[in-house]
């Protein structure tokens, strides 16, 4: 079951990279003021957000490959898993756009500064900092969501587990036990997320006022 635990971690960030490297232009395609853009996007988004991630896994390993395109059981997992993420990711990216006051990027361009200066240097910094607390849950849900990846036979946590329960008849126990790991990769994750809440929120943390108090008016 430990070897299913590294296969859970490493499919974990496989997928959440690839999520967001596909999240952040779909985001800004159902932002965007072109409808052929935007209608691909916003189609996708609701495909994805729409259907239940079980059913896109089995559709990917068992229903292409009558289309002609045959996927490995790992490429099939990482590929569903991805696709479903980054379109939620692209709506929690999307939400942070339309969290920065308008009045800042009205303020780059009349810096002059191009739309990519803008995004790199105005927009996406603070973005950031305010997708981290969803992003966070995403990510938390995530590790929890590649059990699914099971059902294709997947070597992951769960899979290990209900291996051993065919050859011990332990299901109770072994499910304990699996549960018992996903509450320890969600409980180190919770560290992980806490920290980089700290780390991007730090220029917005409230100042404590440090000027002592008067204590009398002879020292004010």
């Amino acid at each position: 079951m430990l070897g299913g635990v590294a296969i859970t971690i490493g499919l974990t960030i496989t997928t959440i990279i690839i999520g967001l490297a596909l999240a952040l232009p779909l985001a800004l395609a159902s932002m965007s003021d072109r409808a052929f853009l935007r209608g691909p996007a916003k189609f996708y988004i609701w495909i994805f957000r729409g259907t239940p991630l079980l059913v896109q896994i089995v559709i990917i390993y068992t229903g292409l490959p009558q289309l002609g395109l045959r996927f490995d059981v790992l490429t099939s997992a990482v590929l569903a898993l991805s696709l479903n993420e980054a379109a939620y990711l692209s709506e929690t990216i999307r939400a942070g756009f339309s969290a920065v006051a308008k009045g800042q990027i009205e303020a780059a361009k009349a810096l002059s500064l191009s739309k990519v200066a803008t995004l790199r240097l105005v927009t996406l910094p603070q973005v950031i900092r305010i997708i981290i607390p969803p992003l966070g849950n995403s990510v938390n849900g995530l590790l929890k969501a590649t059990s699914l990846a099971s059902v294709i036979s997947m070597e992951e946590l769960m899979r290990r587990a209900q291996v051993l329960m065919q050859a011990k008849f332990e299901v109770l126990e072994l499910y304990c036990v699996a549960a018992v790991f996903y509450l320890v990769l969600t409980s180190l994750w919770d560290v992980v997320q806490r920290r980089l809440e700290r780390h991007y929120g730090r220029g917005y943390a409230p100042t404590q006022d440090r000027t002592p108090a008067l204590r009398s008016p002879a020292a004010a």
